[in-house]
């Protein structure tokens, strides 16, 4: 598993690559979620594209950051994006595709982004 994070113009993306499961190690979690913190990012795009698998553990990660990033003062925007099938299919059953935002790649997923009119992308698309 890594977590890796950059600034596109004001849009914070967040990389997850590998195997993101249970049992992994959390003060690696903590340490990333600290350092998202600090970025102070209101938009941001979580690229999964290299992301081979999620398990519970990964799940949280995800939902917290969405949480963050979108329950702060003047709300924030979260997009995930490039979901392969396995990934996909956790998401659909955990029903967290109703409620964080689906791109189909980072070039859809930064357009929704700048995009101001919330709704532009809906739950689950793409």
């Amino acid at each position: 598993m890594l977590i890796e994070i950059e600034h596109a113009d004001e849009v914070c993306i967040l990389r997850l690559s590998g195997h993101f499961r249970s049992g992994e190690d959390p003060g690696y979690l903590r340490e990333k979620a600290d350092e998202i913190r600090n970025h102070d990012c209101k938009k941001m795009l979580a690229d999964l594209s290299e992301l081979l698998s999620i398990g519970s553990m990964g799940m949280g990660f995800v939902v917290g950051v969405y949480v963050y990033v979108t329950k702060r003062a003047g709300g924030g925007r979260f997009i995930l994006v490039a979901v392969n099938q396995r990934v996909r299919e956790v998401l659909n059953l955990t029903r967290l595709n109703t409620i964080i935002p689906v791109a189909a790649d980072l070039t859809s997923g930064l357009a929704a982004l700048h995009d101001e009119e919330p709704g532009a992308l809906g739950a689950g698309n793409a």
